[in-house]
């Protein structure tokens, strides 16, 4: 294993490796809270794959002895491809669980023999009911994005899950999240043996790589900002997040028209078209992806510039999430937010639960752009047109 990271490239920890490792190395519980992008998958990949090489393996063959749970398709596959070099190394399988569609191919992988399965709650349960897998060998036990799948609901199906595993004493378990609240690690608890909180920069919640901007459009001028601010800041690699499915659409349409290189990334998107957009997007045949928050959960997409707020989030938490998509890795990032006549009430819950005053910038709505294309409507098999690059704009450099 040590080999294998090596070569992977990761020479010296981040800080919530550096503070969790120690713990889970050594077989203990625990809770880690740290701000997305700081290296929390590889903290409990680590943890789980010495876990059990230092374990004796089980007479019986193929039940997994690890179980990872995570709240979306997305993170499940992100997940087991980081996890990838490290069953190349070891020798031990992993498998996949989530709904949506691969049933069979999953199922198939399955029923050869798998060390550690990554999946959703509900697949999982599926395969237990079905006598697929039994869960009385789990070794490991990883919770990730633990209170996004208490938020969603999932509660009932963790609990029933973790029965169905020896009891907390015979096995580690790991939860993992940018954000933990009190309710959260009260109910979590309960099914842990003892385990240690671990935080990395509680007072900062939000990356201090990333440049934050707010800006007060009103609704005419709303689409116009966006598109003027796109092409004045001309970001290399960009997600635009808003509350509604509908609102995403009309966001794509108007790129989409106006020449740019967009994907959509909504929880009605089919699973293959989900994957191969994020794969688009990571290898930079999509410049901008615009989602709803399905997206802003977990997955790893290097090098994003900026993160556009179209929408200030209902959510406060789901600011965090949204801006952690850039100023990754050390890397510097720019989080532009819009708060509009709809959800501007949004902005002191926000405000007070990151702990700073988003920067206010100015507008002049005479430099907007304004010969909006006629947008584009959604249509089945498009995804994305080659950019334009013949706009130009008015010069709204000025904010003051």
């Amino acid at each position: 294993m040590q080999q294998a990271l090596q070569e992977k490239g990761f020479e010296f920890c981040t800080p919530i490796q550096a503070l969790s490792l120690p713990i889970t190395l050594n077989g203990q519980d625990i809770a880690g809270q740290a701000q997305t992008g700081t290296g929390k998958t590889m903290a409990f990949l680590t943890a789980t794959f010495h876990h059990l090489l230092q374990q004796n393996r089980p007479h019986f063959s193929g039940q997994p002895r690890a179980l990872i749970l995570a709240p979306t398709r997305e993170l499940v596959v992100q997940i087991a491809n980081d996890a990838h070099f490290l069953e190349q190394a070891t020798g031990l399988k992993t498998g996949l669980a989530y709904g949506g569609d691969g049933y069979e191919k999953q199922l198939k992988a399955i029923e050869q023999g798998v060390d550690i399965l990554i999946g959703t709650t509900g697949r999982v349960i599926d395969y237990v009911k079905q006598g697929i897998i039994r869960l009385d060998h789990i070794q490991v036990v990883v919770l990730d994005e633990a209170d996004r799948m208490f938020d969603l609901g999932f509660i009932r199906d963790i609990r029933y899950l973790l029965r169905k595993c020896p009891v907390p004493q015979q096995r580690l378990t790991m939860l993992f999240s940018a954000t933990l609240s009190y309710k959260v690690r009260e109910l979590a608890f309960e099914d842990m043996n003892d385990p240690q909180y671990v935080e990395i920069e509680p007072l900062q919640k939000t990356g201090h790589r990333i440049k934050e901007e707010l800006f007060y459009p009103s609704n005419q001028d709303k689409m116009a900002l966006l598109m003027t601010l796109l092409e004045e800041e001309w970001p290399e690699r960009c997600i635009i997040f808003s509350n509604t499915k509908h609102r995403c659409e009309e966001i794509w349409g108007y790129l989409s028209a106006d020449g740019h290189r967009v994907g959509l990334l909504t929880g009605d998107v089919a699973q293959k078209k989900r994957l191969s957009l994020l794969k688009q997007f990571t290898e930079g045949a999509l410049d901008i992806l615009v989602a709803t928050d399905v997206a802003a959960r977990g997955l790893h997409i290097p090098d994003v510039t900026h993160v556009f707020n179209y929408d200030l989030p209902d959510d406060r938490e789901d600011y965090v999430h949204r801006i952690g998509r850039t100023g990754r890795a050390g890397e510097s990032g720019v989080s532009i937010s819009f708060a509009c006549e709809e959800y501007a009430m949004n902005l002191p819950a926000i405000e007070e639960y990151i702990g700073h005053s988003i920067p206010v910038s100015q507008y002049d709505p005479q430099s907007l752009i304004e010969d909006l294309p006629k947008p584009h409507r959604i249509k089945k098999g498009i995804s994305h047109t080659r950019p334009n690059l013949q706009r130009t704009v008015k010069g709204m450099k000025k904010r003051y």
